[in-house]
């Protein structure tokens, strides 16, 4: 636990002894805020022809006022803060999807490219051999008809 602090303050053109767990800073800055409402207050006019009761009731309305107002902010901050951790985590999770769709992406590309090379070598082979065929039955036609003439120049 901390250890527990104490610090002369000037509040009000008087001086007090605060005493807390806070640092001493804190204490004074405290006291500073207090002087500054006072001061507030002070420029109103006909503010000092009030009573000192209804003047510190006036105070702590105040003081009530400004501590829920900042209350109410940082409870807006912090569900901010809150839909932004969700949006990030969202976000994250799009991400890794994105990263995972983006490989197995990639994997899909270098399969279809490997069966892309194996189609064009099968088509290279069979066009080769097709041709291949072609060229011998253009070869055999050839070889038949000249047999066909050599039989007819042997027959005439």
């Amino acid at each position: 636990m901390a250890e527990k602090t104490s610090a002369e303050v000037v509040i009000g053109g008087k001086v007090y002894t605060l005493s807390g767990y806070e640092s001493e800073e804190y204490l004074q800055k405290v006291a500073v805020y207090i002087n500054g409402k006072l001061n507030e207050f002070d420029s109103i006019e006909g503010y000092q022809r009030f009573p000192a009761d209804m003047k510190a009731t006036l105070l702590q309305l105040n003081i009530a006022d400004d501590y829920f107002k900042a209350k109410a902010q940082a409870e807006k901050l912090e569900r901010e803060i809150e839909a932004k951790e969700k949006e990030i985590y969202n976000l994250k999770h799009d991400l890794i999807a994105e990263q995972i769709q983006s490989e197995n992406d990639k994997k899909e590309i270098k399969r279809l490219d490997t069966e892309n090379r194996e189609l064009l070598l099968n088509k290279a082979r069979l066009e080769s051999s097709l041709e291949e065929s072609l060229l011998g039955k253009i070869e055999d036609e050839d070889t038949s008809e000249k047999d066909e003439t050599e039989q007819e120049d042997t027959a005439d």
